[in-house]
């Protein structure tokens, strides 16, 4: 559905630019974007592999079982399908950590590796869990105990003023998105169906 949407709007841009007369513009802006897209994805090596290494380190020294003991009585009501001592639960924890503390792309690597874990816990491969709803709701949603770097970079000394304010926000948005996901899970129509497909087949006649 993606690549349809995708295609749409460049077909779009290029009718519109053929139209006004700025056929070359949009061809600029397409290389140029090209170049951005390979900066961006170069730029984000590093960090992931950063933050892979780390977080195999923290897996392996044991400190992500004593985060996520720590966060135990926290992370057991917001993810109850998900064995508090699953490695899914401690890159969730690290996840959010690195969110909360501003650290934007960081946290990304992170995210990614919760969800491959979250999928391999998920009965249902072609449906996300709830716990990978209530995930990727925290993760949008997520506290902001530092001001992300970007937003300091771009607004410098006037980004301490806002401080504040993006605390309460942040903690709104996500107090939000957790009642959201709670009561919608209860609902039948976004109820998902925790049996394993394979051996609801084989019950069948």
């Amino acid at each position: 559905m993606l690549n349809y949407i995708w295609f749409g709007m460049m077909a779009i841009a290029v009718v519109v630019g053929a139209f006004t007369g700025r056929i070359e513009a949009v061809t600029q802006a397409a290389i140029d974007m090209a170049k951005v897209s390979v900066e961006i994805a170069i730029g984000l090596i590093g960090i992931m592999a950063l933050w892979l290494g780390i977080m195999k380190i923290a897996e392996e020294s044991g400190l992500i079982r004593i985060i996520a003991r720590a966060l135990k009585p926290i992370t057991v009501r917001l993810f109850p399908d998900v064995p508090p001592d699953h490695p899914a639960m401690g890159s969730i924890v690290l996840n959010m950590s690195a969110n909360m503390l501003g650290l934007g792309n960081a946290a990304t690597p992170l995210g990614l590796k919760a969800m491959e874990e979250l999928q391999e816990l998920n009965p249902n491969k072609d449906t996300a869990s709830n716990a990978m709803v209530m995930f990727l709701a925290i993760n949008t949603s997520s506290v902001q105990l530092i001001l992300p770097a970007t937003v300091v970079a771009l607004m410098g000394t006037v980004s301490s003023q806002i401080f504040i304010t993006t605390i309460l926000a942040t903690l709104c948005s996500t107090a939000a998105a957790i009642v959201a996901v709670k009561l919608m899970e209860k609902r039948k129509r976004f109820a998902v169906d925790s049996e394993v497909p394979e051996r609801k087949q084989e019950d069948q006649p």
